[in-house]
């Protein structure tokens, strides 16, 4: 007997993965998974912290389909690389901050360069033409092949029979025939076959699971490189953007404000890093401030926390304000109302 091929499966939490990795397991292949790891993937973070989300499940999509396909999952950290393709993509940006064709050729190059390691033979992805404006038509499917390295080693299982044979087709490792000829972005064809392999539970697709996609997001961001004068970041900075209401009173400092429970415990995290405010009289949120503030700022600082605090129509709210540098210092301030707040200091 023949020793079974082996794939590895970029696998991203979605539908689309999941498929094509159980399809390549149907024609006998050893499927194993890789999910590279940039910062700013949705899953696992804002859902897990905020209780508006607390109906959606707390876990990571990606190691929940590696679990249901009963495969192995390789979750790689490219934060650090990442950088190269956010910060000069070839091939631009999408409507907001989404390098999304040079994002696709990036990770199928890193998978290439995974495969030649281990000993595989070719890659997996969920494509489907047409399914994304930008990375994804018949156009670029053959550009992220090429720029890649991958060539005919890259299989797109679901939208196969769409575009020319590849490597894996031709040497009969998988029947062209058992493939698929999806294209368009009506998810029926993907919710139908999962229904014959028996998902009945998956991510739903909601403009992909990446923060720069997301037109807030991408709004916060660009505000961080605007007022560093650097475009650049590290792993807090891409976190912090997740979370909270981010204001920026003044050029030099921004406010990022916990919304709820859950968010203020999140940054309670980071309250050794930054000055940080709470209100003592009232409940009311943790503030985090970046950027430096004088004394004027802090007492506007602290106006600004009363405001989101209990204390919002109290006459006087006590603030503590804490610069880790000595004791904690308190002021009594006069919340701040909501006409005294600029609709331009929300980002």
């Amino acid at each position: 007997m023949t020793q079974p091929r082996k794939a590895i499966a970029l696998i991203s939490g979605g539908l689309d993965s999941m498929l094509a990795a159980r399809v390549m397991q149907e024609q006998g292949v050893q499927v194993e998974g890789i999910n590279f790891f940039t910062g700013f993937c949705v899953e696992g973070h804002t859902h897990a912290i905020r209780a508006k989300d607390r109906a959606r499940p707390k876990r990571n999509n990606a190691l929940w389909v590696a679990e249901q396909l009963g495969i192995k999952l390789h979750i790689v950290d490219v934060i650090e690389e990442y950088k190269q393709v956010l910060l000069n993509p070839k091939h631009g940006y999408g409507a907001n901050l989404n390098p999304c064709l040079d994002c696709k050729v990036f990770m199928v190059g890193k998978a290439k360069q995974w495969i030649e390691e281990h000993g595989f033979d070719f890659i997996i992805t969920g494509e489907v033409i047409g399914q994304r404006p930008m990375s994804q038509r018949k156009s670029t499917m053959p550009v992220v092949a090429r720029e890649s390295g991958a060539e005919d080693l890259l299989l797109r299982p679901l939208c196969a029979k769409n575009l020319p044979e590849t490597k894996p087709e031709r040497e009969g490792w998988v029947e062209r025939a058992r493939l698929y000829d999806f294209s368009g972005r009506s998810r029926k064809p993907q919710m139908a076959l999962a229904a014959r392999f028996g998902f009945e539970d998956y991510a739903q697709p909601a403009g992909g699971c990446c923060f720069l996609t997301d037109a807030n997001y991408a709004v916060k961001l660009n505000d961080l490189w605007q007022h560093r004068g650097s475009r650049d970041y590290e792993l807090d900075d891409i976190m912090l953007l997740k979370v909270g209401r981010h204001l920026r009173p003044k050029p030099y400092f921004k406010l990022i404000i916990a919304r709820e429970e859950g968010e203020n415990r999140f940054l309670e995290g980071y309250r050794k890093q930054f000055t940080h405010l709470k209100t003592l009289s009232h409940s009311g949120p943790m503030v985090l401030i970046e950027g430096q503030a004088g004394a004027e700022d802090l007492e506007l600082a602290a106006r600004i926390t009363a405001r989101f605090s209990q204390g919002r129509d109290a006459e006087a709210v006590q603030v503590e304000i804490n610069d880790n540098q000595g004791a904690p210092r308190t002021l009594e301030v006069r919340p701040l109302h909501n006409d005294d707040i600029p609709k331009a200091w929300y980002l």
